[in-house]
């Protein structure tokens, strides 16, 4: 069973508008260690894991989706009000033509997504390393992307992505050590 609250899961307040900002969130929205990415991988793995970690595939890539949507309120809250010369000088010109203010899964650079973000090696403990890595990779940019915005409304929501990151990544640790500790006793009994 899912249930889908119609709010995001942490609020999203912008200062100002600030479309050179949406550029650098839009990696977050279409990007390799993007939030889509993330919700994909997590979702199509679950079905060549252990029963005893499945869930936390399911909940983390649900998870995941929320934040795109923060993410999308974001971008969208970024660029409502720009204007095509604020549009021109942040570099998303491209986008602008092709979408206007919709969005679309590409990255930062404009690279459309695809599927070969989207990670999945069949080995439950191989998945999971990947997950990790891809955990962190999302903290790194969500700090990165911090680092570069003079926005404290915004920033405070991206300090709660980041955060969730962190969690994540220590979860999928625990998922490992549990499905280690199951190998190595097939291995010795």
């Amino acid at each position: 069973m899912w249930v889908y609250e119609k709010k995001l899961q942490y609020p999203v307040k912008v200062t100002s508008c600030n479309p050179r900002l949406a550029k650098y969130l839009i990696e977050q929205y279409g990007g390799s260690d993007g939030e889509l990415a993330a919700a994909l991988r997590y979702l199509n793995q679950r079905y060549t894991i252990p029963d005893k970690v499945i869930g936390l595939l399911t909940d983390i890539g649900t998870e995941e989706f929320a934040h795109l949507e923060m993410i999308a309120t974001m971008i969208y809250k970024l660029t409502k009000d720009a204007t095509p010369d604020q549009i021109k000088a942040a570099g998303i010109e491209d986008h602008y033509v092709n979408h206007d203010s919709a969005l679309f899964y590409h990255n930062a650079a404009g690279v459309p997504f695809t599927a070969s973000y989207i990670a999945a090696k069949g080995d439950p403990i191989a998945d999971l390393y990947e997950d990790i890595a891809a955990e962190e990779k999302a903290r790194a940019t969500y700090q990165w992307i911090i680092n570069m915005s003079d926005d404290p409304d915004l920033n405070d929501s991206l300090r709660f992505l980041r955060e969730r990151e962190i969690i994540h990544s220590q979860r999928f640790r625990e998922a490992v050590e549990i499905l280690k500790e199951e190998r190595d006793r097939k291995i010795f009994f």
